[in-house]
């Protein structure tokens, strides 16, 4: 009875999806770089799912991650922008295509950090806009791309570990699975949304 109370539950708080104020992270700097991957056909799906390249954060996450730039720019790098704000029915489409929640957070079980507005996909480059070494390309989806997986060169644990302690510094957490994907924590069990990309403004 219990688990069919919180499936009920859920369904009903979906269909009810907040439409919440977000913030244009462009509108707060512009020593941000992005490759919005979603908005061109250079992703897991194969076709774009967004209709155009905007990253729309929580007001508190976006500050946050300003903040987080300025730190990085100081050692000589600024914070590269894959993916930020995804409505609702975009996850569906991801899960769809990969139903593993090792690498897709499912839409009928809570959803995605990213749908709440509370998380931001990113690397590094360099302040003249070279690629800083990862290890993996963003979206990877295997085992060198885990945070726990120390099969690489110093050059990349470094990376990883400046990218993952400038981000953690203003209150932003990573996961074990994705080294690029970081939630921020104070606004992480916020509510769904499924408001479109405001790609006419």
């Amino acid at each position: 009875m219990k688990s069919i109370f919180v499936i009920l539950s859920f369904l009903i708080s979906t269909i009810c999806l907040s439409q919440e104020t977000l913030a244009r992270l462009d509108s707060i700097s512009e020593n941000f770089v992005y490759d919005i991957r979603y908005a061109t056909d250079n992703n897991f799906v194969g076709e774009a799912v967004y209709d155009c390249a905007i990253c729309l954060l929580r007001p508190a996450a976006a500050a946050a991650l300003n903040k987080a730039n300025k730190y990085f720019m100081t050692k000589g790098y600024r914070i590269k922008i894959f993916d930020c704000y995804r409505p609702y029915d975009v996850q569906k489409k991801l899960w769809k295509k990969v139903p593993n929640p090792a690498y897709v957070a499912n839409p009928y079980n809570g959803g995605s950090v990213h749908n709440r507005g509370a998380a931001i996909d990113l690397a590094l480059v360099t302040l003249d806009g070279d690629t800083v070494d990862f290890g993996t390309d963003y979206d990877f989806f295997g085992v060198a791309a885990h945070t726990d997986n120390l099969n690489h060169t110093k050059e990349v644990l470094a990376n990883r570990n400046l990218l993952t302690s400038g981000l953690e510094m203003v209150g932003f957490k990573g996961i074990r699975t994705e080294w690029w994907h970081f939630s921020y924590t104070k606004s992480s069990g916020s509510s769904l949304m499924n408001q479109p990309l405001p790609c006419n403004k």
